[in-house]
């Protein structure tokens, strides 16, 4: 199993479902277990809610940035 394919996979899943994100902060681990159907130990569930929660602040960040890193390159004279 590639854990950085099933966390983007994951990611795109929450992101796409208002219940699976609901899930996901009640009960991330029993959310993830059934995403992935499979029943791993919880301390390697943990990594992989880790890294779902860490790339959808990622994408939240970016998203709300939006134009901005544009604008800010256009400061240096990058387009």
């Amino acid at each position: 199993m590639d854990i950085k394919e099933k966390i983007e996979e994951i990611v795109e899943k929450i992101k796409s479902d208002k219940d699976i994100a609901a899930k996901f902060k009640n009960e991330p681990i029993k959310t993830i277990e059934s995403l992935i159907g499979i029943d791993l130990p919880d301390d390697q569930i943990e990594k992989i809610i880790d890294g779902v929660k860490a790339k959808i602040d990622l994408d939240d960040l970016s998203d709300k940035l939006g134009g901005i890193g544009s604008k800010l390159g256009g400061l240096f004279g990058k387009k």
